[in-house]
């Protein structure tokens, strides 16, 4: 019999291999995409000190249909002009393990054009 893992845990085995290569400081805090099947999460995060410095979702949005690349598009507009009011010019992006496509690439395009940089 084949041991077939989850689609899940291959995409935590595969950010635990990227977040072994990168991490957010104060300078420069992680751009984090979390993607579920009705909505999508983004966080900058500090892990130097282990703080969320910035969030926004779908949900906190109050989208009516956070799972497409619309609501990402979005999503990463407003995260990066959250971002900008708070003296965060320069992130690293963290894909989560996500394929960057889609509405991962939809977050990273629209912060990036919002004003962010990475």
């Amino acid at each position: 019999m084949i041991n077939k893992e989850s689609k899940n845990v291959s995409r935590v085995r595969r950010h635990a291999r990227i977040r072994a290569k990168i991490s957010g400081t104060a300078e420069c805090p992680r751009l984090s995409v979390f993607r579920s099947n009705k909505n999508i999460h983004a966080q900058i995060i500090d892990d130097v000190n282990g703080v969320t410095l910035v969030a926004c979702s779908s949900t906190t949005l109050k989208l009516a249909n956070g799972g497409n690349i619309e609501a990402a598009g979005k999503v990463g507009a407003e995260i990066a002009k959250l971002a900008l009011a708070k003296g965060i010019e320069k992130v690293v992006f963290d894909r989560g393990g996500y394929v960057y496509h889609g509405r991962v690439a939809a977050v990273a395009e629209a912060a990036r054009e919002a004003g962010l940089k990475f």
